[in-house]
């Protein structure tokens, strides 16, 4: 008997018209919920990053590395906000009390807040950094002992990628110190060494010759590089000095241009780059021979 009642009311409760429809109007909402949440993450990250450059264009812009740190700040804090939304109201598609998780919620948060001073820190640290334009993303920097270009940069946390593939996560809290080589231009200092033998005034007419022009032929320059003259006067060579102001980050790439350029340069009119010699004088009387460099 009891068995038969069971069966009854599985067969009712299966063939109730109102729980299918309760269950199917439920689905129905959070899919439309879904689809709703991902157009406005995907149009509201648009219409950021087109706001973002309306405004680059006009005399209150912001500069282009500032531009792309907040683009992408206010894309995430945008795809939270829509996120956190979307799942309250699927919970309340499924009739969980929306308000007294959230009451609860706010007591936990309480209670958790005393013991999460670090991560309020984290915060408050990266609210100021990205408030003060410290740093942003695309820039080259040193952040206490990792040096390399910033991939991120969140409320709580900091990315930054290594020049050897490794991806630092450096929490905000913990920035003691930062060094940001992409602000002003940079500043190379080329050494040129020449023989003793070589007349000085006549290697500088040929470099001055060289730089004229290299503002033109590499795009990287500033202005056209200085000789600042005799910088040492070394074992077995003279050392010539070149200051080059480029752009951020562009002084090694231009660097060993110069050099090469200037080595090839100085082939071409027969100016001699010393280099270690060793001399072999032999005793015609049968001893050891004595040799020097």
């Amino acid at each position: 008997m009891n068995v038969e009642r069971i069966w009854e009311r599985t067969v009712e409760f299966i063939v109730n018209e109102a729980l299918w429809i309760s269950i199917g109007t439920a689905l129905l909402k959070m899919i439309l919920i879904l689809v709703l949440m991902a157009v406005v993450v995907k149009v509201g990250k648009s219409a950021i990053e087109r706001v973002m450059i309306l405004r680059s264009k006009t005399p209150l812009g912001y500069t282009e590395r500032r531009q792309t740190t907040l683009i992408k700040l206010l894309q995430n804090g945008l795809t939270y906000i829509v996120y956190f939304a979307g799942v309250l109201a699927l919970l309340s598609t499924i009739n969980i009390n929306v308000a007294g998780l959230l009451a609860g919620a706010g007591i936990a948060g309480l209670a958790i807040g005393f013991g999460a001073q670090s991560l309020v820190k984290d915060i408050i640290t990266g609210f100021f950094i990205i408030f003060e334009d410290q740093f942003a993303v695309g820039d080259t920097v040193m952040i206490n002992q990792s040096n390399g270009t910033v991939q991120e940069i969140g409320l709580r946390t900091t990315k930054i990628k290594t020049y050897t593939g490794e991806l630092h996560i450096i929490p905000n809290g913990n920035i003691s110190e930062v060094i940001n080589y992409s602000v002003f231009n940079s500043l190379i200092m080329v050494d040129v060494s020449v023989a003793y033998e070589t007349n000085v005034d006549e290697v500088e007419r040929l470099i001055n010759e060289f730089l004229d022009g290299a503002e033109e032929k590499y795009p990287e320059l500033v202005k056209r590089p200085d000789l600042l003259g005799v910088n040492a006067l070394g074992p077995s060579d003279v050392v010539m000095r070149i200051a080059a102001e480029t752009l951020p980050m562009n002084h090694f790439k231009v660097g060993r241009l110069l050099r090469r350029d200037i080595k090839t340069f100085l082939d071409e009119h027969d100016i001699e780059i010393p280099y270690q010699k060793m001399v072999v004088f032999e005793h015609k009387g049968g001893g050891q021979a004595n040799a020097a460099k």
